[in-house]
């Protein structure tokens, strides 16, 4: 019985760690080398876990408009530096260094100390 039990117990334990592993990925997948400024407008702000996402439409040298897909923080972790599912919304205009996807697909990775509107305000004011 005592075999059994510790069995169960250490096949537990096995499953409860593997998928909190596999639950997150690595970020070797951007180019942190040749970090990129790109301004666009919202398409859509996705405050999701375990990592939230800009789908930002970005013009061109030609004017053609692309959507790029970027890859942000968690909500919690957005939440501690004063996000909300509000701080942006379709439309808003943003200015932001990105790491891009060393694939050369169209997204890349974003941090809040690296995001502004347009016209450089700050995402979330600083409270004094």
């Amino acid at each position: 019985m005592k075999t059994y039990l510790a069995t169960v117990f250490a096949g537990a334990a096995f499953v409860a760690f593997t998928g909190a592993a596999l639950a997150h990925h690595s970020f070797a997948m951007f180019d942190q080398e040749h970090p990129q400024e790109v301004t666009g407008v919202v398409k859509e702000f996705k405050y999701t876990s375990p990592h939230s996402f800009i789908v930002l439409d970005i013009k061109d040298k030609d004017g053609n408009v692309e959507s790029w897909n970027l890859e942000g923080g968690s909500p919690s972790a957005l939440a501690r530096d004063g996000w909300t599912s509000k701080s942006i919304k379709p439309g808003d205009q943003l200015k932001l260094t990105i790491e891009p996807l060393r694939s050369g697909a169209p997204g890349g990775s974003w941090n809040v100390n690296k995001i502004k509107f347009i016209d450089d305000r700050p995402i979330v004011p600083k409270t004094q």
